[in-house]
């Protein structure tokens, strides 16, 4: 990424060094490396700066780190001066190496890369009446449309009522509360954002700025404002486009400590009794986090674009969301009725009564449809014939398993364990990582029976870089040092998470899985170092499975299923290496289908050969929850399905709808398919016969 000047290059007159670098995080410096490199950087006594082009930054600041508007492939200078120099020199160029942490700007739900670009606003609709944004979130709503206004704040007729201080504590606790909000909801992903706001409002530089003009005669509202608003004003006027949205974060914590100034009351929005949907020109974090979702159908926002906050929420919500649409939608009527198209990012406003009678009966089907799956989520999925699939989750904690169990999961088929190594400078230790294995094993640990957890070892590396995991710029990461091959090349780091697993296996079933293996000496050398801890610590032994998401894995699934317990297919990265398409490349979404007939042949390979050793084949990719691929894939054999948490319901509903007699010849005749286009349009044309 970036290499070391030679000591010619160094500071002559002074004992500063300085390292030239390169961004390579996917979306810049935004907001959640820039938390990463602020936090690092406050461990060191030493004065950090970062230079970008004419521009240099505080590294302990994380506002002046976001104003430089360091984007993928800018070229940055690290300069570090003080007691503690050659440290944090050191450990922060690497953690800026590595990537800062960044597995992505914000992961999608649902696996997939973010819809478009907004489309420019003077495109035409597609249909007289039909207003055109770029879809957000996906799904149709139809009611009343709502205003949503934020409250003006007057610093001129307002008397204020706490002085900044006080005000600056009560916005940290309101934010930590909403953070919590977000966790209790499993939306850990998008708590992060109000991580991010706390620590926006401990910024030394604003606190530095804001007491200079308070020196200088303004008062504390209007110091406050007006630093907020400088600054927000420069990351706004930022070239990219992810960086320069920030700018709404700051405002957002910005009118939080402003309000409480002024002592409007925090008694969140007031919604009409029957559900709406939100019209505004844009949300903030806060607004959207505020709102009662029992009351909201779906969002149609004028600012903002697909990696907004909004968006980011409303996906995780399941609920339908336009962003860029035409300022218009501001002048309707209040309880205009409208519809809400989050699949093709449009609003019809005033539908006729036969177009808002069909959108409703799909919308209300559905509906009925989602709580009748949630009412009897707990009956096994067991086909009219008598055949059952396991349906387990994905998890990624302590709270997603206790939710996999409301939701009437049969297991966890799929424990991302990244998220323990993850957002920290250091590793979590052998005992971190012990402490929650036993708890989620415990967790899964029921009355009703012991059910299965898979841990997935550390996933790590190229596309998910670790800022303590120093590594080598790749040109093509998917393709570098990841999965079980970093880890074998990093011993130490491997043990101790085998060490950790192992350990907690008295409280559970407990099984283990290697990710990305591609040939038979990993899993060797990996079983070998299973079978030495077992032995060691005097533990019974595991189930030793592989992903199968690397074609020559597939290909050779008859000679690795004698020496596995089971195979776990990862459709998402299968498909990618299949079709040599990067799945993050919005440009290819379309074509980064899973029911591809190449990857289906692979899947039925894997299939095949798990059942002539007596061995499981489990998918644990999102092709698992795609209702289309469900026939498919169990009439190619495979044994269990294990999808996100809110779609356990829905798919064991669907599977008690099939007959196995059915579906195994569809599969076959989907094998023999051109296109993933003829294989969704086979199962579409067997639903409806």
């Amino acid at each position: 990424m970036g290499d070391v000047h030679p000591p010619s290059f160094f500071s002559e007159n002074t004992s500063m060094k300085q390292i030239d670098l390169v961004i390579q995080n996917k979306t810049g410096l935004h907001a959640r490396p820039a938390k990463v490199l602020v936090n690092l950087a406050k461990q060191y006594k030493a004065d950090i700066r970062i230079q970008h082009g004419p521009k240099k930054a505080n590294a302990k600041s994380m506002v002046s780190i976001l104003t430089l508007g360091a984007g993928k492939g800018s070229s940055i200078t690290l300069e570090v001066d003080g007691e503690d120099e050659d440290r944090a020199l050191d450990e922060i160029a690497n953690a800026i190496r590595a990537g800062l942490g960044d597995t992505d700007s914000h992961p999608e739900p649902n696996g997939q890369p973010p819809p478009p670009k907004p489309a420019p606003v003077t495109s035409p609709p597609p249909t007289p009446g039909v207003l055109q944004g770029v879809s957000a979130a996906p799904g149709i709503a139809v009611g009343p449309a709502f205003h949503f206004k934020q409250t003006e704040l007057n610093l001129h007729t307002t008397e204020i009522q706490t002085n900044l201080a006080p005000a600056m504590a009560q916005a940290r606790t309101q934010l930590a509360h909403l953070n919590q909000q977000m966790k209790a909801k499993k939306l850990g992903a998008e708590a992060a954002i109000f991580e991010a706001h706390i620590e926006l409002l401990d910024d030394p530089e604003l606190s530095e700025a804001v007491q200079a003009r308070i020196t200088n005669g303004e008062t504390p509202a209007q110091a406050w404002q007006t630093s907020i608003d400088e600054r927000a004003a420069t990351i706004a006027s930022l070239k990219d486009e992810i960086l320069s949205a920030r700018a709404a974060d700051l405002r957002d914590v910005g009118r939080r400590v402003l309000s409480i100034m002024l002592g409007a009351p925090e008694t969140g929005i007031q919604l009409p009794s029957t559900p709406v949907i939100i019209l505004a020109r844009d949300l903030s974090p806060s607004d959207t986090a505020s709102f009662d979702p029992e009351r909201v159908l779906g969002f149609c926002i004028v600012e903002g674009g697909p990696t907004s906050h909004i968006a980011i929420l409303a996906r995780a919500l399941g609920l339908p969301a336009i962003v860029g649409a035409p300022e218009s939608i501001l002048t309707l009527p209040e309880k205009t009725p409208v519809i809400l198209n989050g699949n093709d990012g449009t609003l019809m406003p005033n539908p006729d009564p036969d177009v808002v009678e069909r959108a409703a009966q799909i919308q209300h089907r559905w509906l009925e449809y989602r709580k009748f799956a949630q009412e009897q989520s707990a009956l096994p999925a067991t086909t009219l014939d008598g055949h059952h699939v396991d349906i387990t989750a994905n998890a990624k904690s302590v709270a997603d398993a206790a939710e996999a169990l409301k939701m009437g999961a049969d297991g966890i088929g799929l424990l991302r364990t990244e998220f323990l190594f993850l957002d920290r400078t250091v590793a979590p230790t052998e005992d971190e990582q012990y402490e929650v294995y036993r708890a989620i094993a415990q967790t899964m640990h029921t009355s009703q029976g012991n059910r299965p957890v898979i841990i997935r070892t550390l996933d790590i590396g190229g596309d998910k870089p670790l800022p303590y995991i120093e590594q080598k710029p790749e040109m093509n990461p998917f393709l570098g040092e990841r999965g079980i091959r970093l880890c074998l090349n990093r011993p130490e780091l491997f043990r101790e998470q085998l060490r950790a697993i192992l350990r907690a296996t008295p409280f559970g079933e407990l099984r283990i899985m290697f990710p990305m293996v591609s040939d038979l000496a990993e899993l060797r050398e990996a079983r070998a170092l299973i079978d030495e801890l077992t032995q060691e610590l005097g533990t019974r032994p595991v189930q030793i499975g592989i992903m199968i998401e690397v074609p020559s894995a597939a290909l050779l699934a008859d000679r690795f299923a004698p020496e596995v317990d089971f195979f776990s297919i990862g459709t998402n990265d299968l498909t990618q290496y299949t079709l040599a398409m990067d799945r993050t490349n919005p440009a290819l979404g379309k074509k980064q289908d899973g029911l591809h007939p190449a990857v289906l042949r692979l899947i039925a390979m894997t299939a095949v050969a798990a059942h002539q050793h007596g061995k499981r084949a489990d998918i644990c990719g999102e092709l698992g929850s795609d209702v289309t691929a469900i026939p498919i894939l169990l009439g190619l054999g495979i044994h269990e399905l294990s999808v996100s948490i809110p779609a356990i319901p829905t798919v064991k509903a669907l599977i008690r709808t099939l007959k196995l007699a059915d579906i195994q010849p569809l599969a076959q005749q989907a094998l023999a398919c051109s296109t993933a286009g003829e294989v969704r349009a086979l199962v579409k044309k067997n639903q409806t016969n």
